[in-house]
């Protein structure tokens, strides 16, 4: 098998998580091969040559567009701010190079068109980090859906709750200006949320919906001058899906004692499903089909059953976690290089995305319902 060379832009929390996938993936999946974790970039020199050291690459620099244009990557695995994921990546596509980036996949739906129609001219292989919905309880969600276990979808409720933000102590960054991150929490969170409801459901095209900035300023680290937050702490707001169904989306970075609160319930004719990412290895399964006096919902545990576990394990209920899920999202990746396949999710589901994401702010603008 050819092993594939990667060039990794940047080595903050989610570049070391696609370090770490990068380096167990063969060890997991054996039908891939190892790739070679061959080149890091960082804002600088110093930065670069030391990350790369920690976390296994061979060689480093401080240049982005140094490491697109080297022609011994073949893969270009882009973890910066929201801002640089257009230029990365359209350069990247250029280069010929296939491209793994982060979400969002850009700062608007223009933008992300302009990528994900780059990506499908120049036939390279493209995949978006929604690493959430490739956890083999979502994909077991989604499969007991298709197959009527809880008969006709009536409804979904979801939540995404962190509370990264909730002090307003929390300095003023990058991630509270319109031009660097784009949304606020709906880009942060709510992409996950909105990727996961289309996962299960199908597309979404109305939503109406209302965004507030909790903390309208914070002050910032260099100057200690209190600056203006320019995107949202909290989206709420309703959804409709394309085969009919309604829901509901509530998402908060702002939500004291929340650390990874995506949750959602698919609501059936005659049955429901229940998640809860922080006991992320249990799908709660409620069944009107049981004798009145026994119905309530029952927990199945993540196993060997269910699709991509038993690679990690071979026994139910001992459970994978976040930088698993990783592991499989780079499988995705690399045997989708390796064959000449579309990779899931690509650039389109990111476009899919960021077009509900713009919907939502366009409801909040105008104070009515707004097609997707």
């Amino acid at each position: 098998m050819k092993q594939y060379r990667v060039g990794l832009i940047g080595s903050g929390y989610i570049g070391r998580a696609h370090s770490i996938a990068l380096q167990e993936v063969g060890a997991v999946f054996p039908d891939v091969a190892p790739p070679a974790c061959e080149l890091l970039a960082d804002r600088d020199a110093a930065t670069a040559q030391k990350s790369a050291a920690a976390m296994g690459f061979r060689r480093s620099t401080g240049d982005w567009r140094e490491l697109v244009a080297d022609p011994d990557i073949d893969i270009v695995d882009i973890c910066s701010p929201n801002y640089l994921h257009r230029e990365m990546a359209l350069a990247a596509i250029a280069a010929g190079k296939h491209v793994w980036c982060e979400k969002p996949l850009a700062l608007d739906a223009s933008e992300a068109r302009e990528v994900a129609d780059a990506a499908a001219r120049a036939g390279v292989v493209h995949l978006i980090g929604f690493n959430y919905s490739l956890n083999p309880l979502i994909r077991l969600a989604q499969s007991m859906i298709a197959g009527g276990d809880i008969g006709r979808v009536m409804g979904f409720s979801g939540r995404y709750f962190e509370d990264y933000m909730a002090d307003p102590a929390v300095p003023h960054s990058w991630r509270c200006v319109r031009r660097l991150a784009g949304a606020g929490a709906l880009a942060d969170l709510g992409s996950h949320l909105i990727d996961m409801a289309e996962t299960l459901i199908g597309p979404i095209n109305r939503v109406f919906a209302s965004l507030e900035t909790v903390h309208a300023k914070r002050r910032d680290p260099a100057s200690g001058q209190m600056l203006a937050v320019e995107n949202e702490d909290v989206a709420r707001g309703l959804v409709r899906f394309a085969q009919g169904a309604g829901g509901s989306f509530e998402i908060s970075r702002v939500a004291t004692g929340f650390k990874c609160g995506l949750t959602f319930t698919v609501f059936g004719s005659h049955g429901s499903l229940s998640f809860d990412q922080e006991r992320m290895n249990e799908l709660r399964f409620y069944s009107g089909a049981e004798p009145v006096g026994r119905r309530g919902f029952r927990t199945i545990l993540a196993g060997p059953e269910h699709p991509d576990y038993a690679h990690f394990c071979p026994a139910p209920g001992h459970g994978l976690g976040i930088n698993d899920l990783k592991v499989i999202e780079a499988r995705n990746l690399l045997r989708a290089v390796a064959d000449g396949t579309p990779a899931r999710p690509g650039f389109d589901t990111g476009l899919r995305v960021q077009r509900v994401m713009e919907a939502m702010e366009r409801s909040h603008a105008s104070g009515a319902w707004t097609d997707v």
